[in-house]
């Protein structure tokens, strides 16, 4: 598909977002062709309009797509109509918001919509992958943004588990999901510089050990892109992972060890946030709510 290689020749995606975004490219000609009722080609593309854009959105959502990543696949289509046809404007559409209200975890599907614009708002390839290691690292094992950072190429090569210094040097044990070790091993594969033993993980552009706040800033941008609340941090993502695997059934004391914390206390607000998501969706589903 030649979108696919203009956005891996010309724009330098990686291969994850090139995959993400040539799906979406032909989820979106699927649609209209359906939606026109004819066959499409390149040239017929500059027909679609805003209203077409909001049928297709309307379609997506009707299967269980989520706010962030409905805003991300608009843009994707946005990208993909702007460069099929170069010489006219594409079809402008606000993409959704989330409701301002209560702090709530950041959905799985968001999570992971976050994950990839940050990867793909990425300078360079291995910064894409080394930014998409980080936040799956922090959503997928629950790590603290400064415990991420402080990873050593010690930790390499990767296996099931990882362990982790966090406050007061205290270590733990986390379990490794297979997607996020397939991440970090993507990210060494390409990063340019050696990683030694006693040398950071994760680098920053310029070689050196890479900054919390560089995150923080990447994800902040995102974040506005998506439409979510100014309440999704790196940290929220160490949210999202503990209260889903608390609503799967976790033992909150496991779920204390798996977080490092200190104090069973700690760990227990979780169970309060849980608690108001499942009144939320009972005050939604409930006729008498």
């Amino acid at each position: 598909m030649l979108w696919a290689e203009h956005l891996t020749r010309d724009r330098r995606r990686s291969v994850h977002t090139v995959r993400a975004y040539r799906a979406s490219a032909e989820r979106l000609v699927a649609f209209l062709g359906a939606h026109w009722g004819e066959r499409i080609e390149r040239a017929t593309l500059a027909r679609a309009t805003a209203a077409d854009l909001r049928a297709y959105l309307a379609h997506r959502r009707g299967e269980g797509l989520g706010n962030a990543s409905a805003a991300r696949e608009l843009s994707a289509v946005r990208g993909f109509l702007a460069w099929a046809n170069a010489d006219a404007d594409a079809p402008r559409l606000r993409g959704p918001r989330v409701k301002a209200g209560v702090p709530r975890p950041v959905s799985p599907a968001d999570a992971v919509a976050l994950a990839e614009e940050v990867a793909d708002d990425a300078a360079e390839p291995w910064i894409g992958a080394r930014d998409w290691a980080v936040l799956l690292l922090l959503y997928g094992a629950g790590l603290r943004i400064g415990e991420a950072m402080a990873l050593t190429g010690a930790v390499l090569p990767l296996g099931e588990t990882l362990v982790v210094t966090g406050k007061r040097a205290k270590t733990r044990v986390v379990p490794l999901l297979p997607q996020v070790r397939r991440a970090i091993e993507a990210y060494v594969a390409q990063v340019p510089w050696p990683l030694g033993r006693d040398t950071m993980l994760f680098r920053g552009a310029k070689g050196g050990p890479l900054a919390a706040g560089v995150v923080r800033r990447s994800v902040q941008a995102a974040r506005g892109r998506l439409g979510l609340g100014d309440r999704t941090t790196p940290h929220a993502l160490r949210h999202s992972f503990a209260t889903h695997l608390l609503g799967r059934g976790a033992d909150l004391r496991a779920l204390q060890e798996l977080l490092g914390h200190a104090s069973l206390s700690s760990t227990q607000v979780y169970t309060a946030v849980d608690a108001a998501h499942l009144m939320d969706v009972y005050r939604n589903a409930h006729p008498r709510a």
